[in-house]
């Protein structure tokens, strides 16, 4: 060790330099700066504005299970570029640099815990991880967290954030649309219930498949849900649509989901719902 290095490990009052990465958060509707602290603390829900921020997994599970606490299932084990994808860069090293980002391992991670005393299994997707594209590691973390709630007997709650299939697996990545349905029959073959929270944004091939098969369909304010992009609808019907038509607000406008529930109501919604659909699964 150096010297430099010797005063400088000596020295009490080096705290850590405070800089706007770390003091403020710029909410991504309004374009307010807000302390990160007080954003956070608000559940990432912007407090001028009430924007929805996206949020991962883990600040997710956090919130929704009794005491923050929870056990990871472990991520399943798929073969990784079974195509050998190459465009600009190979997928190999867009999978590296997402895992570098994220930490996770893929964009579906699934954890059971207690809602309210009552035991759950839930699923998040990380938009975060290339988009929450959901190639074969998704569809299989789907069928894990499906099948731990049948082994627990008790109700499986996903959170969808998606931009759709994953390119880079081509056909193999739709393949897990019909996969993940199945997994869903399974689910009400056991007679347990299947819920599903649509959060920003939800599009793809994920809502074409289990984003839309809950017993009860929630989404967060302001939430992004459709197949296909807006222009691209457009274009192929040659009409014009309302401003909005994709947003949670319509949607439950027009029957397609049951409940827009802000966040900060979305766990006692949750625990209710749970009560109710499966009210002999509790815990002891």
């Amino acid at each position: 060790m150096s010297w430099l290095s010797r005063v400088k490990k000596g020295i009490p009052f080096l705290p850590k330099r405070q800089t706007t990465d770390n003091l403020w958060h710029k909410c991504g509707k309004c374009r307010t700066m807000v302390f990160l602290k007080e954003w956070e603390d608000n559940l990432r829900v912007c407090p001028r504005c009430d924007h929805h921020d996206r949020i991962g997994p883990r600040p997710r599970f956090e919130q929704l299970f009794d005491r923050a606490k929870y056990e990871l299932l472990p991520a399943p084990e798929v073969r990784e570029d079974p195509l050998r994808f190459k465009a600009k860069e190979r997928y190999t090293e867009k999978l590296k640099e997402a895992r570098v980002k994220t930490g996770e391992r893929d964009a579906l991670l699934n954890a059971r815990g207690t809602l309210d005393g009552n035991n759950i299994v839930a699923g998040v997707q990380d938009f975060a991880f290339m988009g929450g594209s959901m190639g074969i590691a998704v569809g299989a973390a789907f069928l894990v967290g499906v099948r731990a709630a049948i082994a627990d007997q008790c109700p499986y709650i996903i959170f969808t954030a998606s931009g759709g299939a994953r390119m880079q697996e081509a056909a193999l990545s739709l393949m897990q649309l019909p996969r993940t349905i199945v997994a869903v029959s399974e689910l009400r073959e056991a007679g347990l219930p299947y819920i599903v929270v649509l959060t920003d944004p939800t599009t793809g091939g994920v809502t074409a498949s289990y984003a839309m098969l809950g017993d009860v369909q929630i989404a967060e304010p302001g939430a992004l849900i459709g197949f296909a992009g807006q222009r691209v609808i457009e274009q192929t019907i040659r009409e014009k649509l309302p401003e909005g038509f994709q947003r949670a607000e319509y949607l439950l406008e027009h029957g397609i989901i049951d409940m827009v529930v802000p966040r900060h109501q979305l766990r006692e919604r949750l625990s209710q719902l749970v009560g109710y659909l499966a009210p002999e699964k509790q815990a002891a």
